[in-house]
């Protein structure tokens, strides 16, 4: 096998201009370089000549592959080469982006990739494949263009299979191939095999095959049921030729019957005939009696209709007055209601300004003490003002002039004296003046805030107390706003029941006038069933060889089949069974004397009984109608003609396909009573059941839905009205939207409360922290102030011990003890005058605060008070608005009360009337039956003369309309057969119709006597048959036809089957020949399939072997070691054991050395890596193409198993099998035998390559 030499790239990818891969006569060579270089596009461009489609060379387009160079200034480049835009949203270096899809003229248009093979003999060929301006391929062989197939078909010659991509893996391939499901590894497997490519045909004439098998199998079916058929129209063909000579004779004895037959009617008819003409003479003066008396029963009815109406029409002015009143009542209840609220409402507000009013009084009072005591600190203030007016007026004294000149030379001497103490003196003056400036301003801030302290604690106290209230309010409020809320579910509860009671009532009521309505129909049916059964009673007294009705002789064996039994017996459900014909016969008779509706007789001695096709069952799901019930059986034989061929099938589809599919002529009926007849017609659905399913209605039971309807109605009328419910719940839900609007109101008081009473002990707590920390200050400068004024104390005596001295004299002589009194004469008066003053001014300025504040909750609560008493005064109204609209209501039901009492007096007045019109019309009735008897009696005599005659004319007609229809040729003198109607309205009158007057009577007299001009001849009877006394002569007769039809019907031929038996051979011949033509379409579709499927089984079972027995080689090689020599295990094992291997999935196993087996997906991912390279080594080994390509297989690799794979390709690297590895890991590309560089040149911005051969430096 040859080699792949070199590889030219042009302006591919990351490759600008013409670029050469040298690969030389290396036969292993790495291609390595950093990421971003262009190694994958490397890859890429060996993938591209060699066929591969755009899709898998991460391009979407042709034009994506070819080399943009403006692209790449502005782009980053990814490891594999290619370009992203980095311009932070500036497409290309562009702000809008506006060029980005716009060619730049110096962009290349074109690009090729040409890989250059050296085959066996040495000789190059050269594979190029172009990119057009046009965005297309473009393939060349050595220079020649070739088509996409020619070129296909040049590198499958070298077994490179594009298809199969036998002679490369790109990254992702490994780790896909790795987890890649058994039917994924089937279908590759298929691939590199070629049997894929005989999938579809494959497919195809294996549907053709199975279809041709079903057609020659239905055609040999169809050929086995016609050949059935001709034998069974073979036998039925002997037995119409005996059939014929019985019937000739069986005839002649009908004949003769029916003429004796006719005779009798005939006779009967005159004879009644005369006796009716006979009785109606005498009726003529019996009916001139009674007309007066009906006459006088019609007027009392007349009157008895108009009291009646009278008495009707005051029951309706009575209930409309009473409902009235009724509504009335139920306005009352509302109104109470809301009164009540109201007043409670009222109450609740008095309570409220009562409470205010009590506060209010107390502030004013407290206001009141307040302004007192201000005007007592004010008038004492003024006191003290006179009073030391005229005290300094008292004690004011004055010094001559010497004594003020010797005092104050005495003062200058002092001074000299105690000089030093004076100067120490005022310092500690000025410091005491200092001092008691700050303790008096401490103890301004001590005692204001003390005063505060006070204050915020009596409104604390106002506060807790309020809000103890409000809370008290709000539990009250709650718990009655619980008890509404009870009360009100409980009303809607009740409502709810009573709605649900009323609908089911109303339901109950609906089903009640259904059941009413249809027991109008289900009693007429009822009366004619009850009628019928009454008959076939007394038919079985009269004839003991009646048996019943078919409906009551025969059970079904389930349930289930019940539905479908009365449907498949249809009309012979309700069919009488008798012993024979001569039964039915004398019972048909006998309805026509009692002029009762037809019945059907089936007599068990001639009934004919056709054979039942037994075909049906065989089929699951079906059974014949005869084996679903349970019968006597004696009574087989009228069973049997009952069900005829009619089946019992589980459901439709089992009838669709006994009738369509199997195309078997029967009656089907599922068991819900759907039925497919023997022509094709379906009929569905439930209709009125008339067979015993359905109720029969007596007179009991109508009165029983009478009572249960007049019950329910009482029961609806003893639940309470909707409106008065809703009334109350209107007044329940008013009181707790009330209710919850005070609760709010107290909520937000409260919440109001607590939010002051926060406020006011955050208050409380800064001023207490105030004093805490101001009193010690204040004690700290009052120590420091009593410590100074003990010096000031100190200095002061000294001094004054040297003033002493100094005006002893001075003093003694002017009456002072010491000079001290007389200067302080003038100065302690003003001083104790500002401290009254100062005292004053504090009490007033603390009086007028309360006041303000005492002030200000007075007007809170005057606005309080003044909002509650407008509410009363509206609630006050309201009441007095309720109560009115009550009074006049009461008024008006006052008016309506009387009315009613009125309508009742008039009510009983009518009902007496009433009551003497019927005892009048129940005595003219009486008069007119007392007079009727005598017409009844002759009435009855006529009409059994006249029923006798009819009975016997309906017999007549009905033999003659049977011998017409049975084309029974008797004797006729004159006339036809043919003249006679088509119905006999004798036969056809409804029995429970209405008594028809004179003149129908006369027309069905007419009607029986008419004989429509046919005239019988009686010569060819005998005359001893035309005796009527003989009561033998019917029995004779009938026992004669008797025994011929019995012959007749044992043998039951098939008259047709000598025409049917032509048809059935004529179709057996064209049958043959279907068979024939699918027998050989069978053979040749089979053939075709086997062919085929040999192909694909070849073709997958050589490349399967194949891969099964390397795979085992190859695993071991790559994980042989020097620690593990032996290696791993591998093989691949076929899920299904079948001749379609290529249907089933193909299991891969691989153990690693020294290591238990596990499924694929527990390995590690270095262990799946070297698992799916030995599968790929193993898959290239069949049909090997010249060279591998391998693209950065050993990513997930650690070295160790790198190692391997590097000296499994060393080892198998040579003619015949050339590797091209991209790789980053120097532990493979470092012994490769050379190696192709790729790098960025980023000034000329493409991908360049260099070629380095590493035997040179082994």
């Amino acid at each position: 096998m040859g080699k792949l030499v070199r590889l030219e790239l042009f302006n591919f990818k990351s490759y600008k201009g013409h670029h050469v891969l040298l690969f030389g006569d290396s036969y292993f060579t790495s291609i390595i370089g950093p990421n971003g270089s262009g190694k994958s596009n490397s890859m890429d461009a060996i993938s591209f000549v060699l066929g591969i489609k755009s899709s898998h060379l991460r391009s979407a387009h042709l034009k994506d592959l070819v080399y943009r160079g403006r692209v790449l200034k502005t782009s980053k480049i990814n490891d594999d080469g290619s370009a992203v835009d980095i311009t932070n949203g500036q497409t290309n270096g562009h702000v809008n982006g506006d060029d980005h899809d716009k060619p730049n003229r110096s962009d290349p248009k074109t690009a090729w990739v040409m890989a250059v093979y050296e085959d066996d003999v040495g000789d190059e060929q050269r594979w190029k494949r172009t990119i057009t301006n046009q965005g297309s391929s473009e393939y060349r062989i050595n220079d020649r263009v070739v088509t996409a197939q020619q070129y296909n078909e040049a590198l499958e010659t070298e077994n490179i299979l594009i298809k199969a991509r036998n002679f490369l893996v790109f990254q992702g391939d490994v780790e896909a191939i790795a987890s890649q499901s058994p039917q994924d590894l089937t279908r590759l497997i298929e691939q590199i095999s070629g049997s894929l490519e005989y999938k579809a045909e494959y497919e195809r004439l294996q549907n053709e095959a199975d279809q041709s098998a079903e057609n020659s199998a239905f055609q040999l079916q169809r050929r086995r049921g016609i050949n059935s058929e001709i034998r069974q129209y073979q036998e039925q063909k002997k037995e119409a030729l005996s059939f014929q000579d019985k019937t000739n004779e069986r005839d002649t004895a009908i004949i003769t019957h029916v003429l004796w037959k006719l005779y009798n009617f005939q006779r009967v008819m005159n004879e009644s005939s005369a006796k009716i003409q006979e009785h109606q003479e005498n009726l003529k003066e019996f009916r001139r009696n009674v007309e007066t008396f009906e006459r006088k029963l019609e007027e009392a009815r007349k009157e008895q209709v108009d009291a009646h109406k009278e008495v009707h029409k005051v029951e309706r002015q009575i209930k409309k007055q009473e409902k009235e009143l009724e509504e009335k009542e139920n306005n009352l209840v509302p109104i109470d209601e809301k009164v009540q609220q109201t007043t409670q409402q009222a109450d609740a507000v008095r309570k409220r300004i009562d409470s205010v009013q009590k506060e209010r009084d107390e502030q004013a009072k407290l206001i009141a003490k307040i302004e007192k005591d201000l005007a007592t600190v004010q008038k004492a203030q003024k006191l003290f003002e006179d009073q030391w007016k005229e005290t300094m007026q008292k004690q004011g004294k004055e010094l001559s002039d010497a004594d003020r000149k010797e005092y104050n030379s005495l003062k200058a001497q002092a001074m000299a004296k105690s000089s030093e103490n004076q100067a120490k003196l005022e310092n500690l003056n000025r410091q005491l003046k200092t001092d008691e400036v700050t303790v008096n301003s401490l103890r301004g801030k001590v005692d204001a805030y003390q005063a505060a302290a006070e204050k915020l604690e009596s409104e604390l106290a106002i506060i807790h107390e309020r809000r103890d209230a409000t809370q008290t309010s709000v539990k009250e409020f709650s718990a009655e706003i619980d008890a509404k809320k009870k009360e009100f579910h409980a009303i809607q509860s009740e409502k709810r029941r009573t709605s649900q009671r009323r609908d089911e009532l109303q339901e109950k009521r609906v089903a009640l006038l259904k059941q009413l309505e249809n027991a109008d129909d289900g009693r007429r049916r009822s009366d004619k069933e009850r009628r019928t059964r009454e008959m076939i009673a007394s038919l079985k007294r009269l004839f003991p060889g009646v048996k019943g009705q078919v409906g009551d002789l025969c059970k079904p064996k389930q349930k289930k089949f019940d539905e479908a039994v009365i449907t498949a017996l249809g009309r012979d459900f309700d069919s009488v069974i008798v012993d024979s014909e001569k039964t039915g016969i004398a019972c048909v008779e006998h309805l026509k004397e009692k002029r009762f509706a037809p019945m059907t007789f089936i007599p068990l001695d001639n009934i004919k009984v056709n054979a039942v096709n037994t075909a049906v069952k065989g089929v699951s799901g079906a059974r014949l109608t005869i084996d679903t019930i349970d019968f006597d059986p004696s009574l087989e034989r009228a069973m049997s003609y009952a069900c005829g061929s009619s089946i019992v099938c589980d459901d439709l589809e089992v009838a669709k396909y006994i009738c369509f599919d199997r195309r078997i002529r029967v009656k089907a009926v599922t068991l819900d009573g759907t039925v497919i007849h023997k022509a094709g017609l379906m009929t569905g659905g439930n209709g009125p059941d008339h067979r015993g399913g359905k109720r029969r209605f007596e007179d009991a039971d109508v009165q029983s839905l009478e009572r249960a309807l007049e019950k329910n109605q009482q029961e609806l009328d003893a639940l309470p009205r909707s409106d008065r419910r809703n009334t109350a719940e209107d007044v329940v839900r008013n009181e707790l939207a009330e209710l919850e609007q005070r609760l709010q109101y107290s909520k937000n008081e409260l919440a109001h409360f607590e939010q002051n009473l926060s406020n006011k002990k955050k208050e409380l707590d800064h001023v207490k922290r105030q004093l805490k920390e101001w009193q010690p200050k204040f004690k700290d400068e009052d120590n420091k102030l009593q410590k100074t004024r003990s010096s000031v104390e100190k200095f002061k005596a000294a001094i004054a011990q040297v003033e002493d001295k100094v005006f002893s004299d001075f003093c003694k002589r002017l009456g002072y003890s010491d000079i001290r009194a007389y200067e302080a004469q003038q100065g302690s008066w003003e001083a104790e005058a500002a401290e009254k003053r100062s005292q004053f001014d504090l009490q007033k300025s603390r009086l007028e605060s309360n006041k303000s504040w005492e002030v200000s909750r007075h007007s809170e609560t005057e606005s309080r008070l003044h909002s509650l008493e407008d509410r009363l005064k509206r609630l006050s109204q309201d009441i007095k608005t309720y109560k009115k609209e009550k009074a006049q209501i009461e008024e008006a039901m006052g008016g309506d009360t009387d009315n009613l009492a009125a309508l009742e007096e008039q009510l009983e007045e009518l009902k007496e009337e009433l009551g003497k019109q019927n005892e009048k019309v129940n005595n003219a009735k009486a008069d007119v039956q007392k007079r009727s008897k005598d017409i009844e009696s002759r009435l009855r005599a006529i009409t059994a003369l006249e029923t006798e005659l009819q009975k016997n004319s309906a017999g007549k007609f009905a033999l003659l309309r049977r011998c017409r229809l049975e084309q029974i040729e008797i004797p006729l003198a004159a006339g036809s057969l043919d003249n006679l109607p088509n119905e006999d309205n004798l036969l056809h009158q409804d029995p429970d119709a209405m008594d028809v007057d004179d003149g129908d009577d006369a027309e069905m007299m007419e009607d029986a006597l008419n004989d429509y001009g046919i005239e019988i001849s009686y010569d060819d009877l005998d005359d001893d048959l035309k005796n009527p006394d003989d009561e033998h002569i019917e029995d004779q007769l009938q026992e004669k036809i008797s025994s011929l039809t019995a012959e007749l019907e044992k043998l039951n031929p098939n008259m047709r089957a000598m025409e049917r038996l032509e048809v059935v051979e004529a179709r057996l011949k064209a049958t043959e020949n279907d068979f024939e033509e699918s027998k050989a379409q069978h053979k040749a579709a089979k053939e075709a399939f086997d062919e085929v499927k040999a192909k694909r089984f070849e073709l997958f079972d050589k490349a399967f072997t194949h891969i099964r027995e390397q795979i085992s080689q190859v695993y071991k090689d790559l994980t042989r070691s020097d620690q593990y020599p032996l290696g791993g295990q591998a093989y691949l094992d076929i899920e299904e054991d079948t001749d379609k291997p290529y249907l089933s999935g193909i299991k891969y196993h691989a153990m690693p050395p020294l290591k238990r087996f596990r499924d694929m997906e527990h390995l590690s991912g270095g262990e799946k890596t070297m698992a799916a390279l030995a599968l790929l080594f193993a898959i290239h080994s069949y049909q090997p193409s010249p060279f591998f390509v391998l693209d950065e297989v050993d990513a997930a690799l650690d070295n160790a198993n790198v190692e391997k794979i590097k000296n499994y390709i060393r080892n198998h690297a040579g003619p015949g099998m050339q590797f091209v590895v991209i790789s980053l890991k120097a532990g493979l590309f470092q012994d490769s035998e050379s190696l192709v560089g790729v790098y960025r040149d980023q000034e000329v911005n493409s991908s360049k390559t260099l070629t380095l051969d590493l035997r040179k430096y082994i």
